[in-house]
């Protein structure tokens, strides 16, 4: 199992140094959330942000768009640094153009699908994919309740594509991880849990350990 620790529940104001510490906390991917405002009702960072703090880690950054028309953005995501790029099939008509102009411009392709989104929406486009992001909790905020109701998306999804990573993202703790590990998860994003913990690099630790023993 793989912690990717979402910024969005960092502290904005040192991001830098808070990217540094999850990276030196043995965090595996930093989680990168970018709103728009419109296909979430929250607003938080772009492109030039990833780019100024992508230095201060050596690990993939896992951007997650949740923005309209990703497609339009791509090319400056990953100009910016992003390794991994997860955007949501509800958002985007032309889900093939955006999947290859993630590959042609270097980096990894990922759909994700909100709570009410049927995970047979991205079955068309398993074999493009690098990764399928399932919500746990809706997109927007952190800090929401773990739907535990998700993981037989997951199940699926591990059924019918036994190579492809499965991400879950939204309410995971020490009390949720070991659900989401027990349905075959791969990578958990995990903000709150780990960025307002007393010791981030021990919370990574007890995470993994919750989901290595379930």
């Amino acid at each position: 199992m793989l912690i990717a620790p979402s910024i969005l529940a960092s502290d904005f104001s040192r991001l830098g140094e808070q990217i540094e510490m999850i990276t030196q906390a043995g965090a595996d991917w930093i989680h990168l959330d970018v709103m728009d405002g419109l296909f979430v009702p929250n607003i938080t960072f772009g492109a030039p942000v990833i780019k100024a703090v992508k230095p201060y880690s050596h690990l993939p950054f896992d951007v997650h768009l949740m923005i309209q028309n990703p497609k339009r953005y791509i090319e400056d995501f990953c100009k910016a640094g992003a390794d991994i790029v997860s955007f949501h099939v509800e958002a985007e008509e032309d889900i093939t153009g955006t999947i290859e102009k993630i590959v042609s411009c270097g980096a990894k392709p990922a759909l994700a699908v909100k709570p009410n989104t049927s995970v047979e929406t991205v079955f068309p486009y398993l074999d493009k994919l690098y990764m399928v992001l399932v919500m746990t909790v809706e997109p927007g905020f952190g800090g929401q309740k773990y739907m535990a109701d998700m993981m037989p998306k997951v199940e699926l999804l591990k059924q019918k594509a036994p190579h492809l990573l499965v991400q879950v993202d939204g309410g995971i703790g020490i009390d949720t991880i070991a659900s989401s590990a027990k349905a075959g998860v791969d990578i958990c994003v995990a903000g709150t849990s780990v960025f307002r913990a007393a010791c981030p690099k021990q919370m990574i630790a007890d995470l993994k350990k919750a989901a290595k023993d379930a």
